[in-house]
């Protein structure tokens, strides 16, 4: 299977596909392109750039699938009510994502012997290094960052988590890709996807609900 995968940063995408090849149990070819290298980072970017990218895939390569995770920052967390008809909120960046999603492939026309395109979406909460800490910090989840939005007292920080993760809150991107693989691949082989899912229902529990449904009964 050919998978383009986007994200805030190049870190944060080698960590997905090492997810990725986690969830689906098969090998996976990373497809890329300067189309989808030259789109600007953050989260901003990703969703100013996913209509081009999404066309391009379609029209112009034989991707079969494309994965998209944001990071969630301060705003609202996913909840699986959002996913009801009508139910999307606005300040979701997830519901914001799937919308766009869903707006450019109703645009896509039939290609012969292209075949739709497989998609994928999640969104770290608060942040993609909460991830990293599955089976490493307990405190952190979907649950814990929720409650301290709603009460106003947040339980950790951008650089709280980085550290945790990097041991600085200002890694450079060679350090951040290799604490984000070495973090990634110890889920994978401790077998902590199920846990990963459990305590970041919203946004990783999304992302492997709609891998899941590349492949039924798997």
């Amino acid at each position: 299977m050919k998978v383009a995968i986007v994200s805030e940063s190049p870190a944060d995408e080698a960590a997905v596909l090492i997810l990725l090849v986690g969830l689906l149990q098969q090998p996976i070819e990373v497809f890329s392109s300067p189309t989808l290298r030259r789109r600007p980072g953050g989260w901003t970017g990703v969703l100013r750039t996913i209509p081009t990218v999404l066309r391009h895939l379609y029209y112009n390569t034989d991707a079969d699938a494309l994965v998209a995770v944001l990071d969630s920052d301060r705003s609202v967390v996913h909840q699986a009510a959002h996913d009801a008809p009508d139910a999307a909120e606005p300040d979701c960046r997830l519901c914001e994502l799937k919308s766009e999603v869903a707006r450019i492939r109703g645009f896509l026309r039939p290609v012969e012997g292209r075949q739709p395109l497989k998609i994928a979406l999640g969104l770290a909460v608060p942040q993609v290094e909460a991830w990293y800490l599955t089976g490493q910090d307990p405190h952190v989840s979907e649950a814990a960052w929720l409650s301290g939005l709603l009460s106003g007292t947040l339980p950790y920080d951008s650089k709280s988590l980085k550290t945790k993760v990097y041991g600085t809150d200002r890694p450079s991107l060679d350090l951040e890709t290799r604490r984000a693989r070495e973090e990634a691949e110890r889920i994978v082989r401790d077998g902590k996807l199920p846990l990963l899912e459990q305590l970041f229902p919203g946004g990783f529990g999304a992302l492997a609900a709609d891998v899941r449904g590349w492949c039924p009964g798997q």
